[in-house]
C-alpha cells in the first residue's frame, strides 16, 4: 500500500505545474517528437525529425501556458488552448500535402503524423503522461511497423489506380479500352486530362488518364501493369 501511496503522491507531484513537471514535459515532447519525426526524416519527407519535434514541444507549451493561467489567475477554461492546436495544426499538415504532375498525391501520412504529433504535445502538456506515451508508441508503431503489412495489403487489392499517358498519334484510347478487354481487364473510373508533353525530338499530342483496373484472372500489380505497357498508345504507366 506504501508503494501505492508512493506513486500516487509522486503522480499528483508530476501533474501540478512546477519546474520538475515542466522539464519532464518538455523532455518527453521533444523525445516523442523526436521518435515519430525520424522515421519520416529518414524517407526525406517535408516534414522531419525537427518539424515533429517543434509541432509536439509547442502543443506541450501551450496546453503548460493555459494549465499556468487557469492555476494562477482561476480563470478561463484548461483545454481552450488546446482546442485551438488541434485545429490550427491543419495548416502545417495541408502544407506537406502535394499532388505530382502526374497526379499523385503524397504526403497524407506526414499530416496525419503532425497531428498526432500535436495531440501527443497536448497529453504531454497537460501531464497525462500515460496517454502521451502509450499514444506515442501507438504512433510509431502504426507509421513504422504497419508499412510492409500496408503495402502488402495495397498489393493484395484486386483494384489498381493507375496514371496513363496515352500518344493519341498512335491510336484512339478505345484501342487501349479494347486490348485490356482482351487480356480479362476491366477499366473503371476514367479521367481524362489533355496536355501536351515534350519527348527529345518532337512535340506529340497526347493525352493523361486515371483509371482503377481489375483482372477477372489472378495476377499482381506487378504483372497488370507489364500487361498494359504493351498497349501500343502507351507511353508512360504507373501506379498512383
Amino acid at each position: 500500500m506504501k508503494e501505492w501511496d508512493l506513486w500516487g503522491s509522486t503522480m499528483e507531484y508530476l501533474r501540478d505545474l512546477n519546474l520538475i513537471s515542466m522539464l519532464l514535459r518538455v523532455f518527453l515532447s521533444v523525445l516523442i517528437g523526436g521518435i515519430l519525426g525520424m522515421e519520416r526524416g529518414t524517407k526525406n519527407r517535408p516534414a522531419g525529425l525537427r518539424t515533429y519535434i517543434l509541432v509536439c514541444l509547442g502543443s506541450a507549451l501551450v496546453m503548460m501556458t493555459n494549465q499556468y493561467v487557469y492555476i494562477t489567475y482561476q480563470t478561463g477554461d484548461p483545454v481552450r488552448l488546446g482546442a485551438q492546436v488541434i485545429s490550427g495544426v491543419g495548416f502545417l499538415g495541408a502544407g506537406t500535402i502535394v499532388l505530382t504532375g502526374r497526379n499523385k498525391i503524397m504526403g497524407i501520412t506526414t499530416a496525419a503524423g503532425l497531428w498526432t504529433a500535436a495531440c501527443s504535445g497536448l497529453a504531454i502538456g497537460i501531464g497525462f503522461y500515460e496517454g502521451a506515451i502509450l499514444g506515442g508508441i501507438a504512433i510509431a508503431f502504426t507509421v513504422s511497423g504497419l508499412l510492409r503489412f500496408d503495402i502488402w495489403l495495397r498489393k493484395k487489392s484486386r483494384y489498381l489506380d493507375l496514371y496513363i499517358e496515352y500518344n493519341t498519334e498512335k491510336g484512339a484510347f478505345s484501342g487501349f479500352l479494347q486490348y485490356a478487354r482482351e487480356h480479362d481487364l476491366e477499366v473503371k473510373n476514367i479521367q481524362i486530362n489533355k496536355g501536351y508533353f515534350n519527348d527529345s525530338f518532337e512535340k506529340q499530342k497526347t493525352l493523361s488518364y486515371i483509371v482503377t483496373i481489375s483482372s477477372h484472372a489472378h495476377r499482381t500489380h506487378t504483372e497488370i501493369i507489364e500487361i498494359l505497357a504493351h498497349e501500343k498508345g502507351i507511353q508512360f504507366i504507373e501506379e498512383l
